[in-house]
């Protein structure tokens, strides 16, 4: 189990308070989410400040020091993807932490591939061998990465949704075939900035969109510290609602989504293996 959080908006966004500030903030989640369980085996955040994906990933707790806030505070744009890790598959270390990265991709996951040393020569099977080669640490996340890629470049046609769509099914099918009972969590963001795309199996997931600027109850200042040419759009992702008071949805569970134009989230179901 992990937690995340995404924001995806069209113009540069302050997330401080979904970082730290807010009730339920990623910090919070990080000494102990709604269920009682903490994730302090590391964290992460990236954003796109200048249009390349800057990360900045620790091994400690997100709640431990001073580097996490200071993280959140400097963050202002318009993607961005953050993660406390809860390990299930892989130690601690940098090369397991998320989130992930391959040149402007970033990718971040909650959940687990149960018997993934098994699956995960499936995995390793149907990979570019660019990104074979590329993998640098143990984790099943960084596995789903390096497929979900492989996939969309073998086959960029199909657009990134369906890829994602296709290839966690057959993920899912893979473990399977192993364990026909096997509980497969599947909660997945991956962008390169411009687009975003992810899914919920069997792990919460929540969103929040975001139509106008408004002056936060955390804070009480805006997000936007600049004067904006067009209408303010912006979509916040979440493993947990981050704040309390406001309209958090809850992504249906079996779904894969993507965030549109408008940001608003276009989902689509799973597919089913077999």
């Amino acid at each position: 189990m992990c937690r995340l959080y995404a924001m995806h908006a069209n113009e540069p966004t302050k997330v401080e308070c979904g970082l730290v500030k807010a009730q339920n903030a990623l910090m919070a989640q990080s000494k102990g989410d709604m269920q009682g369980y903490a994730h302090g085996h590391g964290w992460g955040v990236a954003d796109y400040p200048d249009g390349v994906p800057m990360i900045e990933k620790q091994v400690w707790a997100a709640f431990h020091g001073e580097h996490f806030t200071r993280k959140a505070a400097r963050v202002y744009a318009k993607t961005v993807v953050a993660h406390v890790r809860r390990a299930t598959v892989g130690g601690t270390s940098i090369e397991n932490t998320h989130p992930f990265h391959h040149g402007r991709w970033i990718f971040a996951h909650n959940g687990t591939i149960p018997n993934f040393d098994r699956v995960r020569f499936r995995l390793l099977e149907h990979m570019d061998p660019l990104h074979r080669t590329e993998i640098s640490g143990t984790t099943d996340s960084e596995h789903i990465f390096r497929y979900l890629l492989s996939l969309f470049l073998q086959h960029p046609e199909r657009g990134l949704l369906a890829t994602v769509r296709a290839g966690l099914a057959q993920i899912v099918a893979w473990s399977a075939e192993i364990d026909r009972d096997a509980r497969v969590g599947l909660n997945i963001v991956l962008t390169d900035g411009t687009h975003m795309v992810g899914s919920r199996l069997n792990r919460s997931l929540y969103y929040l969109p975001r139509d106008h600027i408004f002056d936060c109850p955390i804070c009480g200042q805006p997000h936007v510290h600049h004067d904006p040419k067009t209408a303010y759009q912006a979509i916040e992702i979440a493993s947990e609602p981050v704040t309390f008071g406001e309209d958090w949805y809850e992504v249906p569970n079996e779904t894969v989504f993507r965030v549109g134009e408008d940001y608003r989230l276009d989902m689509a179901p799973m597919l089913r293996p077999g």
